[in-house]
């Protein structure tokens, strides 16, 4: 597959694209997001959002600084949005999240100028860095280092709820049997309930879980593919979501 370029037909299924109507697609740069997870900030704003007619007003729009991904002005129209994203549009004062969706895989769904200010991640790994403080790598490609102490309470798939204006941890959530669990890949993705097993194997994200949802349905998954998004209630807006998306 070629670096600079992508055809349609090979761009993820998900993509709101038609293969017919052009060869050529926008290809994301590289970002905090992969090309199969993700979105170019052009395809968002013209074929998801639909506030321009084709490509060239979308350049226009995000080339004069109109649009915000995570607080910040993106000036890159091919520049990659995925989960848990906050995109905001300065003129509107409209916001969005970017949340997994049972049959577009990611869809924006809106959100309060309050919230807006919060990001939901997830840890995938963490290091021990220089000066004996501990690095939380998560999902979007944000590094957090804090000292020993506090660093060493959070565990790898474990979600944490940051101000995405100074990357600082507000709360915590566990992947864990009790906690709300939001599948964001695979099959199922789009179902959310209440975590109610989890099978442990050697390898950790070989695991599976299984959740209920709110009308009783039993869902299981591997715990990869698990989100944590909070106890009681979720900590961010994830109503768009449907509890029982139809198969894919």
């Amino acid at each position: 597959m070629p670096r600079r370029h992508l055809r349609r037909y090979q761009a993820p299924e998900w993509w709101p694209v038609s293969t017919k109507e052009a060869t050529w697609v926008v290809r994301p740069s590289p970002g905090p997001h992969p090309l199969a997870k993700s979105l170019p900030l052009a395809i968002l704003v013209r074929d998801v959002l639909r506030y321009t007619k084709n490509l060239r007003e979308a350049r226009y729009v995000i080339g004069n600084g109109l649009i915000k991904v995570d607080g910040k002005i993106r000036r890159d129209y091919k520049y990659p949005v995925g989960l848990m994203d906050v995109i905001e549009i300065i003129p509107t004062n409209e916001t969005y999240r970017l949340v997994p969706h049972p049959t577009k895989f990611l869809w924006p769904v809106p959100i309060s100028q309050e919230e807006a200010r919060y990001k939901l991640c997830r840890i995938e790994n963490k290091t021990m860095v220089k000066g004996g403080q501990i690095q939380l790598n998560l999902h979007d490609g944000k590094n957090l280092q804090l000292p020993y102490e506090e660093g060493s309470k959070y565990e790898t798939l474990d979600s944490v709820l940051i101000d995405i204006s100074g990357n600082k941890i507000l709360d915590h959530v566990k992947l864990e049997l009790g906690s709300l669990g939001l599948i964001v890949d695979g099959k199922n993705v789009g179902y959310y309930g209440k975590i109610i097993e989890i099978i442990q194997t050697y390898r950790k994200r070989g695991s599976t879980a299984k959740i209920m949802t709110s009308d009783g349905k039993e869902v299981r998954t591997i715990i990869d593919y698990l989100f944590a998004v909070g106890k009681e209630k979720p900590l961010v807006t994830i109503a768009q979501l449907q509890e029982t998306p139809t198969t894919q």
